[in-house]
């Protein structure tokens, strides 16, 4: 239950100095057109950016000690310390290949307050949306060595989730036969959620946060109903006809229909859904990428044992 709750507290912190924040540039008619492999190798280190500063501050705060109260096996922070070792790695990687043009870190607030099991719920998502965002960035890739490397990224990223979702949370080690991708805005939307302001002098990227989705109860599960609300992209509520509440898991998106209303909606949970989800607003039934994107998205993790059943996390 903190978990879920924890995730959409998490995706709710304000963005402040978004005069300094990645930028969107892109058409209403195509994702993205004139993206290039800088803005990708720089949006890839806004994240990993992100996730050495989540460890490496996190880790200097959380003793052994703190981790053996919290229930967790020694071997547990020492693996996290690996995990840590890895972004750093990461970091120092596309900040070599970007040279002169590498963006620099922001500053975070990511509300850990020296508490083990918030820190191991927001490591578990973390490590998701970068498996995500890798997917989702891969196609936008021209140079075949960039891709080789964001590939390599990824598969350590996946494996990261696996075991922080599995053999420290006590969950399912995967979702579906095919993870999630998510749009570069999609990503940004879930990562600006804790980027306080950024240099003045960074690169300017070519994404930006999307409205924020507010969903209640965060800790519903598949096949119970929720309330979604949100604002449109130029402020003040939305009629609900014409846009669909969009489940992301795996390659093939589950589209409901929200009908009419006033910014604020009631939808049910697809009853099959399993493992990490997205909800995403979109005005398509068919697409779910930065184009057609309305609002979110937001976070699910509908963990499940090896009988396929809901099960509650270890936090």
């Amino acid at each position: 239950m903190l978990f879920k709750t924890l995730l959409f507290s998490f995706g709710l912190i304000s963005v402040h100095a978004a005069s300094v924040l990645p930028i969107k540039r892109q058409s209403s008619t195509q994702d993205h057109p004139n993206i290039t492999d800088t803005d990708i190798l720089n949006f890839a280190l806004t994240l990993e950016h992100l996730e050495n500063a989540f460890y490496t501050t996190s880790l200097q705060n959380l003793t052994a000690a703190n981790f053996t109260k919290a229930g967790f096996a020694p071997a547990v922070r020492e693996f996290y310390e690996q995990v840590s070792e890895h972004e750093m790695t990461h970091v120092a990687n596309l900040t070599t290949i970007l040279g002169s043009q590498a963006v620099q870190p922001c500053t975070y607030n990511f509300g850990i307050n020296n508490n083990v099991s918030t820190f191991v719920a927001i490591s578990d998502m973390l490590e998701t949306i970068g498996t995500s965002a890798y997917i989702g960035a891969a196609h936008y890739i021209q140079n075949q060595a960039l891709l080789t490397t964001a590939a390599a990224i990824l598969a350590v990223e996946a494996r990261h989730s696996t075991w922080i979702n599995n053999a420290v949370r006590g969950g399912n080690p995967w979702s579906t036969a095919y993870d999630t991708p998510l749009d570069l805005n999609q990503v940004f939307t879930l990562a600006s959620s804790v980027i306080a302001s950024c240099p003045s002098n960074n690169t300017a990227i070519p994404v930006i946060a999307n409205p924020p989705l507010t969903v209640t109860p965060a800790t519903a599960n598949p096949g119970e109903n929720i309330t979604v609300s949100f604002t449109s992209p130029t402020g003040g509520a939305v009629n609900g006809t014409g846009l669909f509440a969009a489940f992301l898991s795996g390659i093939t998106p589950t589209f409901i229909p929200l009908g009419s209303g006033n910014g604020t909606f009631t939808v049910t949970i697809p009853p099959q859904l399993r493992g990490f989800v997205y909800l995403a607003i979109t005005n398509s039934s068919s697409a779910a990428d930065d184009t057609v994107t309305v609002a979110g998205p937001a976070f699910f993790n509908f963990a499940f044992n090896a009988n396929n059943t809901i099960t509650p996390l270890k936090n």
